[in-house]
This record gives C-alpha cells, structure tokens and sequence, in this order.
C-alpha cells in the first residue's frame, strides 16, 4: 500500500475504532467515544492512557474533579523528582501545589493550603516529616479535615488513585 493510501486507512480507522488496553477505565472511555471499541496489544497505544499507569491516574483524577466541579489539588510531599513528574504530567485544567513535605511549613501557609485546596493529599510513604504534616492534621475546622486524605502508598498512580477514590465519594453534608 502507498504511504498516502496507509495515511488515510489509518484516518478512516482512527475515526471508527478506539484502541484502549484492559484497564476498566480505558475500556469505559473507548465505549463512551461512540466509536467501537477495541482492545490493543501492546498497552502503549491505548488512546486514553499510552500504557503508562501514572498518565491514566492522571486522567482518571481529572475526570473525577471535573464530575465535582474541582479544580485545585495540594499535594504534601513527594520527593523533588515525583513533583516534577507530577508538573509535567497533569495539565493546567488541574491546579497544582506541591508542598516539600521536608521544609518546615507554618501554620497559616498550612491553613492557606486547605483553604485554597479541594482535596489535599497527605503523602506519608514518600519525603514527609511530622513537624510538617502536623499542620495539616491538627485541624478543628469539619469541612478542612473534609478536605484532606493521608495516603500510605508509593508512585504516582498510587497517590492520584486515593484522591480518584476520596472525590467519588458521596461529598459530606
């Protein structure tokens, strides 16, 4: 087949099927794209995530916030390399801040945090000291400690998976 010929088959199949890999929320996205649906191997052309586990955490927390109407996530912790990927990866529709979870933080920049903040994620399996995640858990007011989430777990996905978990969540009245 001619490259022109191959460029426009692949147009024409881009537009009627979706490749996707075998994760639930992939297979979900590629069926509600109202084109069918296909399985692919290897993972890395999945349409909706690369392959990449961390990528599709992102989108999956994206459509989490949008589905509530939020935009601004605190992340506490976090070595400086996670925080670059976590910049890199997650796009300006998400606002980020990212707090070194090893430089003492004040109060008020604590409370500034949670109040700026829909979901703040405490990363207590990463660089995080006490001194600093005590400003974030010494809290009196119900709709701060409504807002924050400990995380036990490692790696990006990991993290963005609690935050998935905690929006989809009946909100508190």
């Amino acid at each position: 087949m001619s490259n022109e010929k191959l460029e426009r088959a692949a147009a024409v199949l881009g537009e009627k099927l979706f490749l996707h890999c075998t994760q639930p929320e992939c297979l979900a996205f590629a069926q509600a794209s109202g084109r069918e649906a296909l399985q692919c191997e290897p993972r890395n052309f999945c349409q909706r995530c690369g392959g990449s586990d961390n990528s599709r955490a992102v989108k999956d927390v994206l459509d989490a916030c949008r589905q509530r109407g939020l935009s601004k996530l605190v992340i506490v912790g976090g070595s400086p390399t996670v925080r670059q990927e976590l910049e890199r990866l997650v796009p300006n529709e998400l606002e980020l801040r990212l707090v070194d979870g090893t430089k003492a933080r004040p109060l008020d920049q604590a409370k500034a945090d949670l109040q700026w903040g829909d979901v703040v994620l405490l990363w207590g399996a990463t660089e995080l000291h006490h001194k600093v995640s005590l400003q974030y858990t010494n809290l009196t007011q119900p709709e701060q400690k409504r807002k924050l989430v400990r995380v036990q777990q490692r790696g990006v996905a990991a993290l963005l998976q609690a935050a998935v978990d905690h929006l989809r969540k009946p909100p508190a009245t």
